[in-house]
């Protein structure tokens, strides 16, 4: 899951990156409001963490013009602000929910984890194809009667397959979701976690699922 994060107070966003990054999570930091929409308006991101108080364009505005967009991306809103009235307009803006400042890392990541849920299609937290499973709220992977030990990028990497599985899925696709937007597509990394993960989901199985489509990209599914 890719997750824009638009703050303007550096400590904070610094706090839910690195949060969001060891839950896998691939985020972008934006500190103002019109970088934020622009890079809402030409990236694809899962989810927006977003605070109202920022420098060239609030939290109130971005929203009004990215949904005048049809842009439908779930919007997490930050708010000092605890009265009624500024939580009403935040929501009637166009937000998804709000959380007002201070907060625990937990209820944001719930209040996050549902969003993601509600705007997903797979409302269900555990993701399939054949024999193997994923636990997204746990992160543990199953093939079989094996554990499968995945590094944070794998995780992200196993998700987004099972999720889209069935759909060929370029480089390009793929560096978009799990890296950041500064990922260089021009080298192999993605081929190397793809391998690595390829041998943790399908070595010793008759059955493959991860399969390369030549010139392409890759597909998970079951022949």
């Amino acid at each position: 899951m890719r997750i824009l994060v638009v703050e303007d107070e550096k400590k904070v966003a610094r706090f839910i990156q690195q949060g969001l990054e060891e839950e896998h999570y691939s985020v972008d930091v934006v500190h103002d409001g019109q970088q934020g929409l622009t890079m809402a308006e030409s990236e694809k991101y899962d989810a927006i963490v977003l605070d109202v108080m920022l420098p060239t364009k609030d939290g109130i505005a971005f929203t009004r013009e990215l949904r005048a967009l049809k842009k439908s991306t779930p919007i997490l809103m930050l708010t000092a602000k605890t009265s009624t009235e500024e939580k009403v307009a935040g929501l009637d803006s166009g937000a998804d929910d709000y959380l007002t400042k201070p907060f625990a890392f937990a209820e944001l990541l719930a209040r996050l984890r549902s969003l993601l849920r509600r705007g997903a299609q797979e409302k269900t937290t555990v993701l399939s194809l054949g024999d193997l499973v994923l636990d997204t709220v746990s992160h543990k992977a199953r093939r079989a009667d094996r554990v499968i030990e995945l590094t944070a990028k794998e995780y992200a990497l196993l998700e987004f397959f099972l999720r889209n599985k069935d759909r060929v899925l370029s480089r390009t696709i793929i560096a978009e979701h799990i890296w950041d937007y500064h990922f260089d597509t021009g080298t192999n990394l993605i081929d190397v976690y793809i391998n690595h993960l390829r041998n943790k989901v399908d070595t010793g199985f008759e059955k493959k699922l991860i399969h390369t489509v030549r010139g392409v990209g890759y597909v998970m599914k079951e022949d």
